[in-house]
């Protein structure tokens, strides 16, 4: 078991939730329920799976919900990305947090490598 709250990448993932629901309050208000509804849920998912797989009885388990962890990020860049395509928001706001996914996303799979190395 790991202490979720002292992982950097946890760290991070939350980090990213809160500049997530920071843009949404730009998004048009009748996209409250599609596209600011998905990016929220995605946003919050990562941090969300990272801390359940965390609490999992084996590494094997964690590196399954850090998978999952790992879908949410792509799916919250593409949503991002769509966002900026429909000039919802500027490239200058959303590209800092997709650097941030990336990021996030590597150290996923770099910690995946290691659990599996233990």
């Amino acid at each position: 078991m790991h202490n979720f709250e002292k992982l950097k990448i946890w760290q991070k993932a939350m980090d990213v939730v809160v500049e997530v629901y920071k843009v949404s309050l730009l998004l048009p208000v009748d996209e409250k329920f599609n596209l600011i509804h998905q990016i929220k849920k995605c946003a919050v998912s990562i941090p969300s799976n990272i801390a359940e797989g965390s609490g999992r009885n084996s590494n094997k388990e964690f590196i399954q919900f850090l998978g999952i962890a790992n879908g949410s990020t792509f799916e919250l860049i593409t949503q991002l990305i769509l966002a900026k395509r429909l000039s919802l928001v500027s490239e200058d706001i959303i590209q800092p947090i997709i650097n941030q996914l990336v990021e996030i996303s590597n150290m996923s799979f770099s910690f995946q490598k290691s659990l599996k190395e233990n």
